[in-house]
């Protein structure tokens, strides 16, 4: 059976004001050889395999690319409540936080964003976000510079090359000094990071999981940098975070990162935001805006921005930082993704990538010529290819399937390694597809 929200009555009085006689009629002018003739749909489905249904039903001619693409952007689901909450003109045209009077709304809803990070991340203070993903580590740097008062930063490799350039450039402009270290492999070569760290090292920048997808604790180069005086940045990726040890367990004291994967579509690249959390002792070096809780003269629970150590509040040589806003409506998805899946969702939504990575890793891991050069992943593993990674992706692409992201263009002698990332949105024929195409593209 179907399901139509309006009762017989309502469809009567709907079809008299517009001037149709039936249901039939106002539909009349399509004609019969576009309508559908059934949407019988198998029971029990979940709201995301339906919605593919009716895009499958809509489709006219043309291929979606199925991608198994990552890098830092991800292809995950979205709750159809992201939307519905984030569109509401409340949010969507929000007055602006700096008059608390006129945005309690906003304001709670940052704060509440704010307290999902510390969540996530497990540290203890967060801003409200900001621009993305790149910027947010380049502004980790930054803070480390003033925390510490330092002037070099040692840069693993292994992190994201496009977030590394953003790092080079914002610290060239002050003249201090990055020490880029290799990765060993696909994995950060922890014991030449450790050697990096001298008396001038502000902070020690690792990403988790790595631009390899690989997986590591660095709870012991936490404790060297802190020993040496260093702070620990760990980049991270949200979604890992429902199973993987969060910055904060591995002592960190500053996590950042790309919430695109927090209920925010890919949109051709944007806008997403980026997040930034630390410890509390840290706050005040922390950039941007950041709301906080307190009480007004009647007692009542109240919403401000606080501690704001911005350029346009106070002098220019006495600013944090010349970040100056932030990405209000994308961090309200991430909130509201997060509210939605909760602790148990999100365990599961992680399991869930983890489990469908290690099927696809085994698939592609068995092709002639093939192997697997990371096996301690999420849900992004590195495979060695018997061809060169970018032609066999260009050849994939005209089968509709974007099979990774080639490393050849990042990094020098690895044009046979190619990065696959397989989220909760790739089935299991997906999956046999690439594999299938894979190996036609190496052998035939």
């Amino acid at each position: 059976m179907g399901y139509c929200p309006n009762t017989p009555e309502e469809i009567r009085e709907m079809l008299a004001v517009i001037g149709a006689g039936s249901v039939e009629e106002l539909f009349s002018p399509i004609p019969q050889q576009l309508r559908a003739k059934s949407f019988e749909l198998p029971a029990g489905m979940s709201e995301f395999e339906l919605m593919g249904i009716m895009r499958e039903k809509a489709r006219v001619g043309g291929t979606e690319i199925v991608p198994f693409i990552g890098g830092g952007i991800y292809d995950h689901v979205i709750p159809a409540a992201v939307d519905h909450l984030a569109g509401r003109a409340e949010f969507y045209t929000a007055y602006t936080p700096y008059q608390p009077e006129c945005s309690q709304g906003t304001l709670q809803a940052l704060y509440e964003y704010q307290s999902a990070i510390c969540r996530l991340t497990g540290l203890e203070a967060s801003n409200a976000s900001l621009y993305d993903g790149g910027t947010a580590v380049a502004e980790a740097a930054l803070m480390a510079l003033r925390v510490t008062g330092r002037n070099a930063v040692v840069l693993d490799a292994s992190v994201n090359p496009l977030h590394r350039e953003i790092v080079c450039g914002y610290l060239a402009s002050l003249s201090a000094g990055v020490v880029e270290v290799a990765p060993a492999g696909c994995a950060s070569d922890l014991e030449r990071l450790m050697g990096c760290i001298g008396p001038e090292t502000a902070a020690v920048v690792v990403q988790n999981p790595n631009f390899f997808g690989t997986v590591a604790d660095f709870t012991a180069l936490a404790a060297k940098a802190h020993e040496a005086g260093a702070l620990l940045i760990v980049a991270c990726y949200p979604v890992a975070l429902g199973l993987v040890k969060s910055p904060g367990e591995m002592g960190a004291d500053i996590a950042v990162g790309e919430g695109q994967s927090l209920g925010n579509t890919l949109s051709f690249g944007g806008p997403y935001f980026g997040f930034i959390a630390t410890r509390k002792r840290f706050i005040r070096n922390l950039p941007g805006r950041i709301v906080g809780e307190t009480v007004d003269q009647q007692g009542r629970r109240g919403y401000v921005l606080t501690l704001q150590a911005r350029e346009q509040h106070i002098k220019r040589h006495k600013a944090t930082s010349n970040i100056c806003s932030n990405q209000s409506l994308c961090a309200l998805r991430g909130l509201i993704f997060a509210a939605a899946l909760g602790k148990r969702g999100f365990e599961e939504l992680a399991t869930l990538n983890y489990d469908k990575a290690r099927y696809a890793q085994g698939l592609l891991g068995a092709i002639k010529g093939v192997s697997v050069l990371n096996r301690e992943s999420f849900n992004e593993f590195t495979l060695a290819l018997p061809k060169p990674a970018a032609k066999v992706v260009t050849r994939l692409l005209d089968r509709g399937v974007a099979a990774g992201v080639p490393l050849g263009a990042y990094y020098p002698g690895m044009d046979h390694a190619l990065v696959v990332t397989v989220t909760e949105k790739r089935t299991k024929a997906e999956i046999d597809a690439l594999a299938a195409l894979l190996e036609e593209a190496l052998w035939n």
